[in-house]
């Protein structure tokens, strides 16, 4: 399991329990206790892979993790781990990943932060193209959003009631299941 930098800013107040330990995959952001479920699912909005991480983890260091964690099964052959094309918010965006993404030949659609496009315009250099057909593509993205609303019509994941990242990733899990034989191949 990766490691996590602490948050930035003042240490917490809070200081009855002291630190969670890693396997409960809860941290402290500014919400409170909180966990990150980051989320790959299909075109049909039917969940692939997750990654637990604590709530004050870099959504940007996560994408090459749980992208790796794609496996589909076809009848023959291999099982499929390489998407043709990702579509992310601008949570994800960083040289590494892009380069990660053209490395194994996956086209991506990743809106630029506001910080990186003023940068980017200090530097001379290739501009990312963001034009109409990105734009066109990146409304599809809601998929993302009503696949994670799907998951937590169950209770548990939505007030994450587990103690444990494990049960709490079975939990996600046996979600993901019933989705998919709900929605069919």
């Amino acid at each position: 399991m990766p490691r996590f930098r602490a948050p930035q800013g003042d240490p917490s107040n809070y200081k009855k329990f002291g630190d969670e330990p890693p396997d409960h995959a809860i941290g402290r952001s500014r919400g409170g206790l909180t966990t990150k479920n980051h989320l790959v699912c299909d075109g049909r909005g039917r969940a692939l892979a997750f990654v637990l991480t604590p709530g004050q983890a870099s959504d940007t260091r996560m994408l090459i993790d749980t992208l790796s964690e794609i496996r589909v099964y076809g009848r023959t052959g291999r099982p499929r781990s390489r998407p043709e094309r990702i579509l992310a918010d601008k949570g994800y965006p960083s040289k590494a990943n892009r380069a990660w993404l053209r490395e194994r030949g996956i086209a991506a659609t990743i809106p630029e932060r506001d910080d990186q496009i003023t940068r980017r315009r200090k530097k001379p250099g290739r501009p990312i193209d963001f034009g109409v057909q990105q734009k066109q593509r990146y409304r599809g993205r809601n998929v993302v959003e009503r696949c994670f609303n799907k998951l937590k019509q169950w209770r548990g994941i939505a007030t994450r009631s587990d103690k444990l990242a494990l049960n709490y990733h079975a939990a996600l899990c046996l979600a993901a299941v019933f989705q998919w034989v709900r929605d069919g191949p």
